[in-house]
């Protein structure tokens, strides 16, 4: 099953299934130098953490990071750099009933097509929390982004079709939904609980502003930076259309 690495010069890794021992990533290409501590990692991995509001998946995981290699005394060496997160709360027999049929909306029946086999615990390697590796070497890429002087913040601006009317990123860790509007976020959260009560879901729109990007960045062709960009964002389960720039 290839498909799990992204990047060229700084190249991403990402392994584990949803119910097996463990979830990390590897992160090749990082330039030796650079400040890293578990707890830089662990900042984002916290946001990310199931189980944190009723508006969530009811998993409980701690999601604690170690860092295997790549950082001696606090400061990457240049060598690959391993993350690994442990699973906690594996209640594969949660997932015993779905063993002999496929849910709608997931990746069950694509899996099984495929390769006459998978792993029905929670969905395996088609399973959000394999999003804990993308966050883990994230996190990296924010040292290395901070070192270039350049910013990164995303947020939520539209859930269940309510849109942010103001923008404050300091608010958007005071709501449950990370939205940079309060009066909004109220609405969400409304919205949301009509939702539930009628055992359904709502999508939304997550917004990310980066600043102080140098130009050129990318190369012609086929590796233009939006279409980097829309590869990485479409390879997200949720994600089911991408706008850059003005859209």
């Amino acid at each position: 099953m290839p498909g799990s690495i992204y990047g060229n010069l700084f190249r991403v890794t990402t392994w584990g299934e949803s119910h097996g021992k463990a979830v990390g990533a590897v992160v090749d290409g990082c330039p030796a130098g650079i400040p890293l501590e578990e707890k830089d990692i662990q900042a984002f991995l916290d946001r990310r953490r199931p189980g944190q509001s009723r508006y969530t998946t009811k998993r409980a995981e701690s999601d604690a990071v170690e860092i295997l290699s790549g950082v001696f005394e606090g400061r990457t060496t240049g060598t690959p750099i391993s993350l690994v997160v442990r699973n906690e709360d594996q209640r594969s027999r949660d997932y015993s009933e779905i063993a002999s049929y496929y849910r709608p909306g997931h990746a069950d029946y694509g899996f099984d097509a495929k390769y006459g086999f998978r792993d029905y615990r929670g969905g395996g390697r088609s399973s959000g929390r394999e999003t804990i590796g993308r966050v883990a070497a994230g996190a990296v890429a924010m040292k290395l982004l901070s070192a270039l002087g350049i910013q990164v913040n995303a947020y939520a601006e539209e859930i269940a079709g309510i849109r942010c009317e103001t923008v404050d990123l300091s608010l958007c860790g005071e709501n449950p939904f990370y939205m940079p509007d309060l009066k909004a976020a109220e609405r969400v959260q409304a919205a949301a609980e009509a939702a539930m009560a009628q055992k359904d879901s709502v999508g939304g729109v997550v917004a990310c502003l980066v600043r102080h990007m140098p130009p050129g960045v990318g190369e012609p062709v086929f590796d233009k930076l939006d279409a980097c960009l829309g590869k990485a964002l479409f390879s997200i389960g949720a994600v089911k259309g991408v706008e850059i720039g003005d859209g």
